[in-house]
């Protein structure tokens, strides 16, 4: 059984074309220094929502809401979130998941019971020790998975400086190469892990326009959400 650390009960940008309800699970494997959501994966408190709960709010909601995502945190760390997802599916949800990607054998087995992926792209591989991870194989090889695979999908980037520098969009260009569409998002500083990126100035968009004009080079689709 999953718990769930918080709810957005509407949202209008987290799933493309649709009106959703956003549930985060607590947790997650990597330590992004400008993340906005580590009360949660460091902290994480009750009181928390249990599956049950979860599901009678939705249901109050369906009038209101097409979908559900499921963020985090990072919700693949929890194997079992496979038979949540399940039973959204069974509900008549449209149901879209969003995840860092290191976990692929759990997100092979949710996969029966979702409509949309969103795939972090947070940096170039070389650069991942800076959020934690000393091995990139899993992630790597979720992005195969993805690019092969029929569920429709979103690599998206949220472009941080110092982590996403123009130098690294080559490597990034090429860890990414033939996939479906990548969305670049503004870095919005606020309460993040590390204080010191509170206080970094985010690119200009012309800066962010720039950097989407040299990655369409590897991709279908780019995507600006600045």
């Amino acid at each position: 059984m999953v718990r769930f650390a918080g709810i957005q009960k509407t949202s209008l940008i987290d799933f493309p074309d649709r009106i959703s309800t956003v549930l985060f699970t607590p947790g997650c494997n990597l330590r992004c220094p400008y993340c906005y959501n580590w009360r949660i994966v460091l902290e994480p408190k009750g009181p928390y929502l249990s599956e049950k709960e979860a599901l009678n709010i939705l249901r109050l909601r369906r009038r209101f809401i097409n979908s559900v995502v499921i963020s985090g945190g990072e919700p693949t760390i929890h194997p079992s979130i496979k038979f949540f997802l399940k039973k959204l599916k069974d509900e008549g949800f449209k149901v879209k998941l969003d995840t860092n990607g290191f976990f692929p054998e759990t997100l092979k087995e949710c996969m029966p019971y979702i409509d949309y992926v969103a795939l972090d792209v947070k940096t170039a591989a070389s650069k991942y020790r800076l959020l934690g991870a000393d091995n990139i194989d899993g992630y790597l090889e979720t992005i195969d998975v993805l690019k092969r695979g029929k569920i429709d999908y979103e690599f998206r980037m949220t472009v941080v400086p110092e982590i996403v520098e123009e130098e690294d969009l080559h490597d990034i260009g090429e860890m990414i190469r033939g996939a479906k569409r990548l969305a670049l998002q503004q870095f919005i500083p606020g309460d993040t892990l590390d204080k010191r990126f509170s206080k970094i100035k985010p690119y200009s968009e012309k800066t962010i326009t720039r950097f989407a004009d040299r990655l369409r080079e590897y991709v279908d689709e780019v995507i600006l959400r600045v």
